[in-house]
């Protein structure tokens, strides 16, 4: 796991990807590199920042050069040792041991055809010498980022959005559509970039440059068409072994040459990973988090640490618990800054802590549950929208006076959240819609005329722009089954642009590596060949994952509640955040440019001090877009890591 960067015909592109590359230091504090050469008219540089996994000799730095061919790769193939024993038996000869000299021979033997055949996470950049092309890539699934900026011929790209800012002075112009999508979604869509000119490479896609300017790109893996193989294979009535494919791909995902741990929330897809990963590691360590009691009881929080540690003494795992009680006055600008765009999910500060943690320990490799909710229909928004079809045969009548009558209740006391009122009311801001318009308005922060009166009028046009593309994506598959439809949504929007986003990006500024087993390939192909029905049973989420976890997990792990990896956002906004909370509403940055509307910021700190309605999640999204976006216009927060 690395940082990557470099440039293809840019002006001064030496001085340039050494910028880059110092900018990613934190992404590999175990070496750094630099690669130069001629490319048609112009150059082309390629830099590296390691973080030594597998393989930690000197054979395995980078940027790697053998035979003419010249990569730069940020990730972890998980396949390596097969594709290996393959490539070996066609000719191939290997200096060393890493998964990077593996991607290097594949892509001499195989060119862009090796890609599909790659099992892990990536973003890599390689350079023939003989034709003078570069060529990036990244995995199937949208795991790790890459970011790149075109300007005529030229070409710059890096893992970290920070890094392109940098290098182009803080010139760069903020898309505002970028920040309007950020504020329904409290994160930026993979299809989007937070700046103008900025692009991210879709996942399961590559882009090649040519020495004479023109630029190629190839789709090589299309999750659309993965789900609807799954709707024909479980038509057959061939339904997969679950619990056979997530135990290989846990056991696979364990590829290490330093120690790997696990997070651990008690919850059940960590808990089902630690198990396995002790079946195949006995004795490996996991890291879990508590928050101060008053906090978890403001927000009426379940007690999972008592789970986790449940798990952890069944299993033979080294607990690691980690109280949160973060000065989150001084972490919300250094997130800001290392989440590269505005995303307002607080549990990055928890990813960044527990990496933080164990990394102080000297655990380079975490796995964590991640993907499981979305492939698997987990979240309670899937079983919300499942109800909401039998909610909408409800008489009209008894509906509005359900819906009056939950309107009129508080969301909190003075002294505790009341979170069943919070979800009665979430419930019914979609439970009347059609499908696609529920979906989205169950996860997202507004509905379309609140998110109109929040903005400057003059992005009415961007609203539309935004909610179309929404529908766009989620109408855009061949499946007549509902809940899956929904899990490709997910998959397709919330999993890359929120949660691998924020995943990679937090525990990398704590120079930690993340690995995601639910998202891989072969779990995504098992998934999607799981009928919805199957994966929501009555009223129980994730049905056939909890029944593969049985054969390994206690059944109150498996059918606890489900827990949140979350933070108590009402506690630090009624207490540590309260001040900023003022003086952002009052006189913040994107208040006195206009983007937002004080009068409507100010009705939402008004309703949430009430207990009215609960905005907490939405006023720390505003905190985030804030510091963000006073960054991205000072052209200071994001030139430098002086504010880490």
């Amino acid at each position: 796991m690395c940082g990557i960067a470099g440039t293809y015909h840019w002006p001064d592109g030496k001085a340039v990807t050494d910028r880059l590359t110092e900018v990613l230091a934190h992404r590999g504090p175990d070496g750094a590199g630099r690669y130069s050469h001629p490319a048609g008219a112009g150059e082309v540089h390629l830099g590296h920042r390691r973080l030594a996994i597998v393989d930690l000799s000197g054979t395995g730095a980078q940027p790697m050069v053998s035979g003419g061919l010249a990569l730069t790769y940020n990730g972890e193939l998980y396949n390596a040792p097969e594709l290996r024993r393959e490539l070996e038996s066609a000719g191939a000869s290997f200096r060393g041991t890493s998964d990077t000299e593996v991607v290097l021979e594949a892509w001499r033997r195989w060119g862009t055809d090796c890609l599909p055949r790659l099992r892990g996470m990536f973003a890599f950049a390689v350079f023939d010498e003989r034709t003078g092309e570069l060529v990036l890539a990244r995995d199937q699934l949208g795991i790790k980022p890459l970011f790149l900026l075109r300007r005529g011929e030229g070409l710059v790209f890096a893992s970290e959005l920070k890094a392109l800012a940098a290098v182009t002075g803080g010139k760069l112009e903020v898309d505002h559509a970028a920040m309007v999508a950020s504020l329904l979604y409290y994160w930026v869509p993979d299809s989007r970039c937070a700046f103008r000119e900025a692009e991210k490479l879709p996942p399961g896609s590559w882009l090649r440059c040519r020495p004479d300017g023109r630029v190629e790109h190839g789709r090589y893996w299309n999750l659309k068409d993965v789900a609807a193989e799954g709707q024909e294979r479980a038509r057959s009535g061939e339904l997969p072994d679950l619990a056979a494919v997530v135990e290989e791909s846990t056991r696979s995902h364990l590829l290490s040459d330093v120690p790997v741990a696990t997070f651990l929330s008690g919850g059940l897809d960590s808990s089902y990973l630690t198990a396995l990963a002790a079946r195949h590691r006995p004795g490996i360590s996991a890291y879990t988090i508590g928050f101060r009691a008053e906090d978890a009881r403001f927000e009426a929080m379940p007690d999972d640490l008592r789970y986790a540690r449940q798990v952890a003494a069944r299993f033979g795992v080294d607990l690691h618990e980690i109280e949160i009680a973060p000065d989150v006055l001084d972490l919300l600008p250094r997130m800001t800054y290392h989440l590269d765009e505005p995303i307002g999910d607080p549990a990055a500060i928890n990813t960044f802590l527990i990496c933080s943690a164990a990394r102080e320990a000297g655990v380079k490799v975490m796995l964590s549950g991640m993907g499981a909710d979305e492939l698997f229909a987990g979240y309670r928004k899937h079983l919300a929208n499942l109800l909401a079809l039998r909610y909408q045969r409800v008489p009209r009548p008894l509906r509005r006076g359900v819906s009056a009558a939950v309107d009129r209740l508080p969301v909190a006391t003075s002294r505790r959240g009341l979170r069943s009122v919070r979800f009665a009311k979430r419930f019914l801001s979609f439970a009347d819609l059609p499908e696609e318009t529920a979906f989205r308005r169950s996860y997202t922060m507004y509905d379309r005329q609140e998110l109109l009166g929040l903005i400057d009028p003059d992005l009415a046009g961007t609203v539309e722009d935004v909610l179309t593309e929404h529908a766009d994506v989620y109408e855009d598959n061949e499946l007549d089954d509902f809940v899956n439809r929904m899990c490709l949504g997910d998959a397709r929007m919330f999993l890359p642009g929120l949660n691998l986003a924020y995943t990679d990006r937090s525990s990398m500024a704590a120079s930690t590596e993340v690995r995601v087993p639910f998202v891989d390939v072969e779990v995504v192909r098992a998934a999607f060949a799981v009928p919805g029905d199957r994966k929501i049973v009555g009223r129980q989420g994730k049905a056939a994952l909890k029944e593969a976890a049985a054969s390994v997990l206690p059944r109150e792990i498996v059918y606890r509640p489900k827990g949140l990896f979350s933070a108590p956002l009402r506690a630090w906004m009624s207490r540590d955040l309260a001040p900023l909370v003022r003086e952002v509403v009052n006189d913040g940055e994107l208040v006195r440019s206009g983007f937002l509307r004080r009068d409507a910021l100010r009705r939402l700190v008004a309703e949430d001090a009430a207990g009215r309605r609960d905005f907490s999640k939405h006023l720390w999204h505003v905190l985030t877009l804030e510091y963000w976006y006073r960054g991205a216009t000072s052209g200071a927060g994001h030139n430098t890591s002086s504010t880490v």
